[in-house]
């Protein structure tokens, strides 16, 4: 997966946004106002970040190499993926989706219904 096919697939799921927040290199995905997804590099793409539940991010990290703990996000919730292609992309787009969802999961019910 390279930066333009990881933006394009963020963007295709209902309400995300895109900005950078935090300076012009990291370029965060997010709904309702709250992170789903963030890389921290344009330039280089060499890391995304992505939540999970706790016991899912231990998980993931154990089974593959490529998975570590969150880059300057929360370790217990936050992995980091390296854009290595050592994991396919079918596997990552579904990591982001499962990271929207649990973003969506805690939003208000007033924006999850605009998001229905």
């Amino acid at each position: 997966m390279n930066i333009e096919d990881y933006r394009k697939f963020c963007l295709t799921l209902k309400g995300s946004e895109e900005s950078m927040p935090f300076d012009d290199k990291a370029l965060v995905f997010s709904v309702g106002g709250k992170m789903f997804s963030l890389t921290n590099n344009l330039d280089t793409f060499d890391l995304i970040n992505v939540k999970c539940e706790p016991e899912q991010a231990i998980e993931l990290r154990e089974r593959f190499n490529s998975v570590i703990p969150g880059y300057y996000m929360n370790k217990k919730y936050w992995n980091s993926i390296k854009m290595n292609n050592s994991i396919s992309d079918e596997q990552i787009k579904e990591w982001i989706v499962n990271s929207y969802k649990i973003v969506v999961s805690k939003l208000t019910k007033k924006i999850k219904k605009e998001l229905e």
